[in-house]
């Protein structure tokens, strides 16, 4: 009765161990929307001048994102998924770094034709002997 009962648990624990991998691989779809969605940051931050004032991040989201690519082509849900997000939070950043840089450039830009106009207004408002 005993090797019964043992043999019984260790099919049924074989076919719990089944269940939870075809579940599991199951549960990891290959994620072509996020990656799509991640060459569509990518494209964006390039777009916004990111290679240039950002690079690293900008390099950052690329390998990210062909990384994602290769593990889908794999069937690795799981790692293209989490690629696929890091990769479009990297191409974030790098896009909202290079606004940042473009604006603070506008910025300095803008001190310095309002500080020209200063100068000039004082000098056409002096009296000339």
């Amino acid at each position: 009765m005993l090797i019964q009962i043992s043999k019984w648990a260790k099919g049924a624990g074989i076919c719990a161990a089944l269940a939870l991998t075809v579940a599991g691989c199951a549960s990891t779809p290959i994620p072509n929307e996020k990656i799509a969605v991640a060459k569509s940051s990518v494209a964006r931050a390039e777009q916004s001048g990111a290679p240039e004032y950002a690079p690293v991040e900008m390099a950052a989201a690329r390998d990210k994102l062909a990384r994602a690519e290769k593990a889908a082509a794999n069937k690795d849900g799981q790692p293209a998924t989490q690629l696929a997000e890091q990769a479009n939070a990297d191409a974030q950043l790098a896009e909202a770094t290079a606004q940042e840089h473009k604006s603070h450039k506008a910025a300095v830009e803008f001190d310095a034709s309002m500080q020209a106009l200063r100068q000039e207004s004082q000098r056409s408002t002096q009296p000339t002997q």
